[in-house]
């Protein structure tokens, strides 16, 4: 990777012998830049030179040297072969390559140096094995080509563990960029010279920069295109006018033959991503509403997946976390998911009966994959076995629940169970072939079964009989001679042989030949005799070789009917996907929603499916939602903790279930289709990229005003509070008059602020209306309801919400002092009217008052000395100007000599 690359060979550094080994190993090491090289010595990968230098240190294993009498002795550091993609992982994960240098010949077979060469290259997007992968995730590796000469680009994205891939051209470089920060991938491809943008500069540490001659070439990337899909021409994959998307596309061929080192590599069918198809969920608004991850970049507890997620196989998962990043924007897809959800919702039984056969499936598209790659272990195998013992159980299940349900059966589980192959062959194949618990690597025996192959069960029975048979052919020749006497022996100078004493010797058979002759006996050897020590001494060999090539030959024809396995695969992940959605509606109480082509949107006791786990069904209290022609933008006004953003949050999620086909959590719901969901919340720094949290808003709310529609829905939170109060609430009218303006009646929005000036806009702007989250004062302290009813709110409530965080006693009676006075003074919301005169016709029919007499600040008699001076050295601070240890000091300094001084009380 970029930022790890460990540079290219090493020199020939002066004093070091340059022996046949270390000249192979450069030789390799130069064919292979910017990896760190396993080089295979017997039973270890070694490192050498700058590599066993970075090994060391980021493994944490000895550094050591070859050649130590030298006077040069070489940096080396290794690890056992037998375990090294532990250590190859760990290198992975920092941003390492791993370049796998195998002895390709039999050491014994090798006159001189063994043959070695690179089998392939670890990079964190190409793996394929388990043990590093997210199961329920996929793992990507893009390529992005953008030609600013034309303002076209391209986007393409595999997932190499299970053969898929898409991509998407744009003529926006910034919308290629946004998917891929969507994507989320493991490794990006990049023509040399080109960078990520500024708004992306987090993603560069994944990108891997390669020569845009020998990877990004149209020409080039064209035949490999046309070669791994096996057509004629572009159009027949609608990418005669995608050139960019093409030259993306051949860069990641070019990338995976160079790395799996296998010409005949291939990837699944490739299927282009259709927009047009899909609910778009940006990068923003997925993290916003943590669907996968929390706000501080966690998985698990906490987030929407977390608690949807009922899926039993990988397949499944993937499937259903594909679904909520890109929910259908279509009815029909939509209804046909319910139908079956429904199915299994309403039946517990059967849905039991799934889960317990979904739970002994494994991720076959992985499998598979690996099997097709040769990757695959003979362990590998068993848990294909063991899926297809499945298979058989789950189509007679679903066959029956469809016959149960004749009249209203859904059409997708009719469909699918139509074309359903349970594998038969293969799975009595792999019964016979196979043992139960075979050993983890190839090359060691031990695989197969006894009556799958009739020269391999002879080997096994000299190997595991051979004493066996050499003493049934000791008491052959004794029931053929009458020579009781007749013995077996055995040394390592002869091999077996039979023995007879001297007073015998001259009856001994014919067919015995005199190996040796000793004082009181002779020994003999007999064709049969040395017919079966050959075979018993090389069974052992024979028996790892031909099972090795049996292996092969298994593996073979499991790769040929790859597309049967696939096939299966994506049948059985559609089938857990429904009944994880039906396990987790049915566990936690969810509704089917209504949907339809409208704007409307009526949900009648929703709840945040998230806040809802955490806390609780018995205290959680739901929340009603009325988006309607007449109230299209919903002004919601309440103070800090009541709950706003909640509400927010829970209606953009309600939407995105809604629109993959869950059931949702709410009493009932219908809901308008959204085409986009777009959502500012949350506040947050992007220091990295000196972006201040007003810049961030600023940037977020700027890309919803572009892209958003009128079939959007918009969810805005505190928009302008990152600047002063008067420019924060200028921007935040102006954002409500777009969005209240555009198409025909606006975009459907949920707006939170705490600018209760903005309360004045219903009635005023068609299809504003105002909302709040009730709470009750009592005794001077304030009790959340969590409710959010009709109306703006009487007041912010901050001194109090203050107060409950525990700010001193003092400070809070000040506080009411001030907002008395500036109160006093204030001409009321309403006022605030006449400082928006009517924008470009926004506000038909409202002239611009006489602008109002800036605010004075209130009378402040009896303020200390000492007070005063502080207002009076806060009014003069430079802010902007200062460290954040000079900011510490200065409130250390007033804590300790103004606020809280040690004579008065807290």
């Amino acid at each position: 990777m970029t930022a790890k690359s460990p540079g290219a060979a090493p020199p020939q550094e002066p004093g070091v012998k340059m022996t046949p080994m270390f000249e192979q190993y450069l030789r390799i090491k130069q064919e292979h830049p910017g990896t760190l090289l396993f080089y295979r010595m017997g039973d270890f990968y070694e490192l050498f030179f700058d590599d066993a230098r970075t090994a060391a240190r980021e493994l944490q294993i000895t550094l050591t040297s070859r050649n130590k009498q030298s006077d040069n002795p070489v940096p080396m550091a290794g690890v056992p072969h037998h375990s090294y993609w532990d250590y190859a992982a760990r290198l992975l994960d920092k941003g390492y390559r791993v370049a796998v240098c195998d002895q390709v010949q039999d050491p014994r077979e090798a006159k001189g140096l063994v043959e070695r060469q690179v089998t392939r290259v670890l990079t964190p997007g190409t793996l394929v094995e388990d043990e590093n992968l997210d199961a329920k995730d996929h793992n990507y590796l893009c390529a992005l080509y953008f030609d600013a000469d034309k303002d076209a680009g391209g986007l393409a994205w595999a997932d190499v563990s299970t053969g898929e891939w898409s991509g998407l051209a744009a003529a926006r470089q910034e919308q290629l960029w946004q998917w891929l920060a969507k994507l989320g991938p493991s490794e990006i491809l990049l023509p040399v010279g080109h960078e990520p943008p500024r708004s992306h500069q987090g993603l560069a540490r994944r990108v891997n920069h390669l020569p845009a001659r020998s990877h990004f070439d149209l020409a080039a990337a064209t035949r490999h295109v046309l070669r791994d899909q096996g057509v004629a021409d572009l159009a027949a994959l609608d990418l005669a006018d995608k050139p960019q998307l093409v030259q993306a596309m051949g860069a990641i061929l070019v990338y995976l033959r160079q790395t799996q080192m296998r010409e005949d590599f291939r990837l699944a069918p490739f299927k282009p991503l259709n927009l047009a198809r899909h609910l778009l969920l940006d990068d923003v608004t997925e993290r916003n509403l943590e669907l996968f991850r929390r706000l501080d970049g966690s998985r698990g507890r906490g987030t929407l997946w977390a608690v949807l997620d009922a899926t039993l196989t990988p397949m499944g998962g993937r499937l259903l976390a594909g679904r909520l990043r890109m929910p259908w924007k279509d009815l029909a897809p939509i209804v046909k998911t319910q139908d079956c959800v429904r199915l299994f919702v309403e039946d517990d039984t059967l849905r039991a009966d799934l889960r317990t056969l979904l739970d002994s499936v494994y991720d076959l598209e992985r499998l598979v994959t690996r099997i097709r790659m040769n990757r695959a272990t003979p362990r590998d195998f068993v848990a294909l076995r063991g899926s297809l013992g499945a298979l058989p159980g789950l189509r007679e299940r679903l066959a029956g629940a469809v016959e149960t349900h004749a009249d209203d059966a859904p059409a997708a589980l009719r469909q699918l169970l139509g074309g359903w192959d349970s594998l038969d062959d293969y799975a009595t194949l792999l019964h016979r072939a196979l043992e139960d618990s075979p050993p983890p690597v190839v090359t060691e025996g031990g695989l197969f079964r006894r009556g799958y192959h009739p020269e391999l069960d002879e080997l096994m029975d000299l190997t595991d009989h051979g004493q066996a048979q050499v003493q049934g052919l000791l008491e052959a020749e004794r029931a053929a001679s009458g020579l009781d006497k007749l013995k077996l022996g055995f040394n390592r100078v002869f091999g077996y042989y039979f023995e007879l004493p001297k007073s015998l010797a001259d009856k001994a058979p014919y067919h015995f030949t005199r190996r040796q002759t000793l004082a009181n006996c002779e020994r003999y050897a007999t064709p049969q005799l040395a017919e079966l020590e050959e075979r018993i001494l090389h069974a052992a060999d024979r028996r790892k070789e031909l099972e090795f090539a049996l292996f092969k030959e298994l593996r073979a024809g499991v790769a040929e009917a790859a597309h049967r396995f696939l096939d299966m695969a994506q049948r059985l992940a559609a089938i857990d996907c429904w009944q994880g959605l039906a396990e987790t509606a049915r566990r936690r109480g969810w509704t089917r929603p209504e949907l339809h082509d409208g704007l409307d949107v009526t949900i009648r006791e929703g709840r945040h499916p998230v806040v809802e786990a955490m806390q609780g069904t018995a205290g959680y209290i739901p929340n009603d939602l009325h988006l309607t022609q007449d109230k299209r933008l919903l002004v919601i006004t309440g103070p800090n903790m009541a709950g706003k953003s909640t509400v927010l949050r829970q209606a953009a999620i309600i939407c995105i279930l809604a629109q993959i086909g869950s059931y949702v959590p709410a009493a009932s719901a219908s809901i308008g289709l959204a085409d986009r969901i777009f959502s500012r919340v949350g506040a947050s720094d992007n220091l990295a990229e000196g972006q201040s949290t007003f810049m961030v808003e600023m940037s977020e709310t700027a890309r919803i005003l572009r892209q958003a529609g009128a079939r959007s829905l918009v969810i805005l939170d505190e928009i302008g509070r990152g600047t002063s109060t008067f420019d924060g609430l200028a921007l935040a009218w102006a954002v409500v008059e777009e969005l209240a303006a555009r198409g025909k009646g606006g975009v459907r929005t949920l707006f939170a602020t705490h600018y209760h000036e903005l309360t004045a806009l219903e009635g005023e702007i068609p299809g504003v209306a105002n909302f709040n989250v009730a709470v009750r004062e009592y005794r001077d302290e304030i009790i959340f309801l969590r409710r959010m009813v009709p109306g703006p709110s009487d007041r912010s409530y901050g001194i109090q919400v203050a107060q409950l965080a525990g700010v001193p006693r003092r400070v809070v009676a000040r506080a009411k002092d001030i907002l008395a006075g500036l109160e006093a003074r204030s001409g009321g919301a309403h006022s605030v009217l006449a400082l928006a005169a009517p924008a470009q016709g926004l506000l038909p029919g409202l002239a611009p008052p006489a602008p109002p007499a800036a605010p004075q600040a209130p009378a402040a008699p009896d303020i200390p000395p000492r007070v005063r001076a502080f207002m009076d050295e806060l009014e003069r601070l430079e802010v902007d100007r200062l460290t954040p240890i000079e900011a510490l000091n200065f409130l250390y300094t007033w804590k300790a000599t103004t606020l809280c001084p040690p004579c008065e009380d807290d």
